[in-house]
């Protein structure tokens, strides 16, 4: 049982019949009154943000939640195939299961994922992953690192802005948070 006077950024809970993760949360003592907590929570299954107000000491489960490293195989069209690194079980998953995931999943990539009472919930992909470019407009003579930038499709299929001097075949590491370059990877 987790109580409001526990409630921490990250903590998750079981509320609604679902499993949610504290975003954020604020205390506040009314004069004579109880304590109450305003709490803005992420549902861990469909990925909506809320706010909620609690009273001080209300209880919460919580969620049966399990991690598990996967590695993302392959994708055949319509699903995207993983297997857990312990059992070689191959578990599929499509596009809005993935969700943003999907962007930077590479053949062969270690992920974690997780799961909610037996069911996948959500993929989380390294911070930074090294894609090449696959396609980008050339670079000419002159093009500085610091003079600007262009886009470039990666091999996974994102976009995102690089650099004039990079081209084509160029293996870049983004940051899967925001989906911006970081650096040139030798």
């Amino acid at each position: 049982m987790i109580s409001t006077s526990e409630f921490r950024k990250g903590a998750k809970i079981e509320y609604k019949g679902a499993p949610h993760e504290i975003i954020d949360y604020q205390h506040h003592k009314m004069g004579r009154g109880g304590a109450i907590i305003r709490a803005k929570l992420k549902n861990l299954i469909t990925g909506s943000i809320f706010d909620d107000s609690f009273k001080g000491g209300e209880k919460f489960e919580s969620p049966n939640l399990e991690e598990k490293s996967m590695q993302y195989l392959y994708s055949d069209g319509e699903h995207y195939h993983f297997m857990d690194n312990e059992t070689y079980e191959q578990i599929p998953l499509n596009e809005e299961q993935l969700g943003d995931a999907r962007k930077f999943l590479k053949e062969n990539m270690g992920v974690k994922m997780m799961f909610y009472s037996g069911a996948p919930i959500a993929v989380e992909v390294p911070m930074f992953v090294e894609l090449a470019i696959v396609k980008t407009d050339p670079g000419f003579k002159g093009d500085t690192a610091s003079g600007g930038s262009k886009p470039a499709v990666l091999e996974s299929g994102v976009t995102v802005k690089v650099p004039f001097h990079l081209n084509e075949g160029d293996l870049i590491r983004v940051d899967t948070r925001t989906s911006e370059y970081i650096e040139r990877v030798k």
